[in-house]
């Protein structure tokens, strides 16, 4: 028995494969350096999609705007008492508010639904009207000018189109399988992404990107990285962006997002000085993790890059795992689709360990 489930095979999948030894992604049969900057969500989406909507267009990008235009109503249940909650909540609650089913325009309600919800919320938060989409952009492009107000460059709408596809899928992972549970039970896609969204908003899962930023700005200065960090694991923390709980060398969806990270840079979109800079933290945690925890593999993961590209993308931090959901939710769908085909509830065993019945005096 594991009480993690770890070595468990709960689901057989054609989605993705994680390979945490060798440090491979594979997403329906591409690895994910090689759809990360050169592909569109809307197609890795699509990518997920195939086999699972006997409807399915070539191109997702024209229903994918109509979508967002559509749950965009929506946005008009934004009162005082959501906007007083974390984003990730206010943003869970609006998508709460669409109805349950099965087929591609669920599907596509949900897809488009983080985007609109997130920028809408973090725009009123910051007190400025939500931004209603345009449906004849591309996803990343409208989510963009969705939370600004303005169009984004070429340079950022791909700097975008990274990230999401490189997080759209990463095997059995809490949310993940979350989703595939509810999905089981037939709920419908809405209460199955609604899982997901409430296991990634977890510190432990997608909850972790913005503390990335907390310990770049705590830190300051690349010559304050070893002394703070020292003093971080002296207290028994840890260090945000390091360590996975799968992977045994280091997170392939790092280098990718680094690399995207360095193309924003190149094209005017992102301080190199806060690049520097954070490539000195990176080189002094490894140095120190390999010096004091020489036993355990704790290499750079997915959140490190992931706070640095969003933040050069002007996300709070507050919305980190909002932009996360946003790319993860076509996962959950295909999943929770990929269960469904399946047929089989979800339900495992427990080991009762409890006390037995007393006997009558």
């Amino acid at each position: 028995m594991s009480d993690g489930l770890e070595d468990v095979i709960a689901a057989h999948t054609v989605l993705s494969e994680v390979d945490g030894r060798a440090g491979r992604l594979i997403i329906r049969g591409w690895p994910v350096e090689q759809l990360a900057g050169t592909t569109r969500y809307e197609d890795a989406a699509r990518l997920l999609f195939e086999g699972f909507f006997d409807d399915l267009p070539p191109d997702l990008a024209g229903p994918l705007g109509a979508a967002r235009a559509e749950v965009f109503a929506e946005v008009a249940a934004l009162d005082t008492g959501l906007l007083d909650r974390t984003p990730i909540e206010a943003m869970r609650a609006l998508l709460a508010r669409l109805g349950d089913g099965d087929d591609l325009a669920a599907a596509m309600r949900l897809t488009a639904a983080p985007a609109v919800f997130t920028a809408a919320v973090v725009r009123a938060q910051a007190g400025e009207a939500p931004v209603a989409p345009d449906p004849d952009l591309g996803h990343a492009s409208d989510i963009l000018r969705m939370l600004r107000g303005r169009a984004a460059t070429p340079a950022e709408v791909a700097a975008l189109d990274t990230y999401l596809v490189t997080v759209s899928d990463h095997g059995l992972n809490a949310s993940t399988f979350a989703a595939r549970v509810v999905a089981s039970t037939r709920a419908g896609l809405t209460s199955a992404v609604l899982a997901g969204i409430s296991a990634l908003k977890g510190p432990l899962h997608g909850g972790a990107p913005g503390p990335v930023i907390e310990m770049l700005d705590g830190i300051g200065r690349p010559e304050n990285a070893r002394a703070w960090l020292e003093a971080a694991l002296d207290r028994g923390d840890r260090l945000m962006g390091f360590g996975h709980r799968v992977y045994r060398v280091r997170d392939p969806r790092a280098d990718a997002l680094k690399a995207a990270v360095r193309r924003l840079v190149g094209q005017g979109g992102a301080a190199q000085g806060r690049l520097a800079f954070a490539e000195a933290v990176e080189a002094a945690a490894l140095a120190i993790l390999k010096a004091r925890k020489p036993d355990r593999s704790l290499d750079t993961n997915v959140e490190f890059y992931t706070a640095l590209l969003l933040e050069a993308l002007a996300f709070p931090p507050s919305a980190f795992t909002c932009v996360f959901a946003m790319g993860r939710v076509a996962g959950w769908i295909a999943h929770a689709r990929e269960q469904l085909a399946g047929g089989r509830l979800i339900r495992p065993q427990s080991v009762y360990i409890g006390p037995q019945p007393r006997e009558a005096a």
